[in-house]
């Protein structure tokens, strides 16, 4: 487990290395056609088409992930990345797609994230970040996970239609992690097997890189390819939803024995 924990933070951190300097890529994009961003930009988390608040925020992405990698920095990386991650995912994205949230897609835009800023706040050492603020994104996390779900059971036939076409069974793998992403949401919020919680979904995640959003940049499997921004977006999003449970799980075993 500390051996997948010590892999996870690396993934995790060339993840926010990654948003970062897609971020400055994006800046000048003002329209990019490909993005799904806030203005039609792919800078997570949404920003809207600002060119100098694009570079302010992927410096800052930039600076956490650098952060990550030092213990005595990493308390205070998770706390700018994690409140910067939901506070603008609420108060930039959430207003724009107030009116859509029975859509499953615009409900996972506003919620990914959301997942990534309270991964980030489970990663570093008990005592690196007030308490009060760990269990508020272990909650909104849980939330975020069952949201997930929901939709995964509730969507069945849409999410099916993401399975890679040479696997078998289709409905079931949907459904499958769909009930995956709550039983990761119970494990990691009330802290039931929480280790194991993490690893399998950060594992879920990483299948999803190797198997879907890695070919699809590839160009593999659809979409433009490389020159496709909202592939990178989305494969990003998954790394750093792979990485950041896996680097949670050494201190969610210190987590479970002080409780």
């Amino acid at each position: 487990m500390d051996a997948l924990s010590s892999t996870g933070r690396i993934i995790f951190v060339l993840a926010i290395l990654a948003i970062g300097v897609e971020t400055w890529v994006f800046a000048r994009a003002v329209a990019h056609p490909l993005g799904r961003g806030y203005d039609g930009l792919p800078l997570i988390p949404w920003l809207p088409a600002i060119p100098w608040l694009a570079y302010l925020a992927g410096a800052i992405w930039v600076a956490c992930g650098a952060a990550f990698l030092s213990k005595s920095l990493s308390g205070r990386a998770a706390m700018a990345l994690g409140i910067l991650f939901v506070v603008c995912s609420l108060a930039i994205v959430l207003p724009r797609y107030l009116s859509h949230l029975g859509s499953i897609p615009f409900r996972t835009v506003l919620l990914e994230p959301v997942a990534i800023g309270c991964v980030a706040l489970l990663i570093p050492a008990r005592g690196a970040i007030p308490g009060w603020l760990v269990e508020a994104g272990r909650y909104l996390l849980g939330m975020s996970l069952v949201v997930f779900g929901t939709d995964h059971l509730v969507g069945l036939a849409f999410h099916a239609s993401f399975v890679p076409w040479w696997l078998p069974w289709h409905t079931f793998w949907a459904a499958f992690f769909g009930v995956a992403f709550i039983a990761a949401a119970v494990s990691i919020t009330f802290h039931v097997l929480e280790r194991w919680g993490a690893a399998g979904l950060g594992l879920m995640f990483g299948i999803w890189v190797l198997t879907f959003h890695l070919p699809r940049v590839l160009g593999f499997l659809g979409g433009e390819g490389p020159r496709d921004a909202d592939e990178w977006s989305s494969m990003l999003i998954a790394v750093a939803l792979w990485g950041g449970p896996w680097a949670a799980i050494s201190n969610a075993g210190r987590e479970s024995k002080a409780n």
